[in-house]
Formats: C-alpha cells, structure tokens, sequence
C-alpha cells in the first residue's frame, strides 16, 4: 500500500460521495500510477443509476481515472521540489479517445492504471485505463492542467 484514502483525502480536495480513489498501489512519479476503488451497492448513484440493474456509470469511471491522474501529478510536483500543492487544484481540459468496453457493477474492484504520454509546466497529457478482474472495462486519453485554486 503506497497511499490509503485517508492520505489520498491529504492530496486531493475530492470528498464522499465524490473521492473515487480509495487506494494508490503503485506510483512512479512522472511516469505512472496505478490505485482503485471497491464498488459497493451502497454507493449513492445506484439509487438512479439503475434501482433494478445496477452500473457504475462510465462518466465515474473516467473521474475516477482522473482523480488518480491528479495524484499522480500532485506528487511528481513533489518530487520534483513544489511543494505548494496544496494550493493548487486539477482541472479537466479534454477526454480523447473514451471507449467502455463492459460495465461495471457492485462487487467489482475497479483498477485505475494511468501514464503519463507527455507533461509540460502544469499540463499533464495521460493514458488512462480501467480494469476489473485484470480486463479492461474503460480507456481514455485524458489532459489537464494544475492551477491555484
């Protein structure tokens, strides 16, 4: 275990129900990481989402993805000395390339695996995919940028 949700809760400004990273495994500052979430039936958005089939909907699991991103790039900013984070915040700019390629449902153990494909000053360019079961449910291409809150 690298980082628990508490420690997560420390770098990134996301809260229940919203903080979709409950563990950070693997980390290699500007480079990859990889973390996940438990998916469980009492989470809030399968009241809607659906009451009588239950998914996970993909717009969460790109957030997901990107949350671990802002991790990852919060502490490459670590390493590299700027240490002011705790300022600052990561805000989206685009999402490419998004495919789903199964849903997922209570029970399952989401895996975020992202790298990074380019970073420059405060834009990070990162390859994200999504696992259950060590199958891929969820790829995207996602870029955004750490600005002062």
């Amino acid at each position: 275990m690298l980082y628990n949700v508490m420690q997560i809760q420390d770098i990134l400004p996301h809260r229940y129900p919203f903080l979709l990273v409950d563990r950070v495994t693997d980390l290699d500052p500007g480079k990859m990481i990889e973390g996940y979430k438990n998916v469980s039936i009492s989470e809030p958005i399968f009241q809607g989402h659906f009451p009588d089939h239950p998914i996970y909907p993909g717009v969460m699991i790109i957030e997901g993805m990107a949350q671990a991103g802002g991790v990852l790039a919060f502490k490459s900013m670590d390493a590299k000395g700027q240490n002011d984070t705790k300022d600052k915040v990561v805000y989206f700019m685009s999402i490419d390339k998004a495919k789903f390629r199964a849903p997922v449902v209570p029970g399952d153990k989401l895996v975020y695996k992202l790298t990074v494909i380019k970073n420059r000053g405060n834009v990070w360019h990162l390859d994200g995919k999504a696992y259950v079961d060590e199958k891929l449910v969820t790829e995207a291409e996602l870029k955004a940028m750490i600005v002062d809150k």
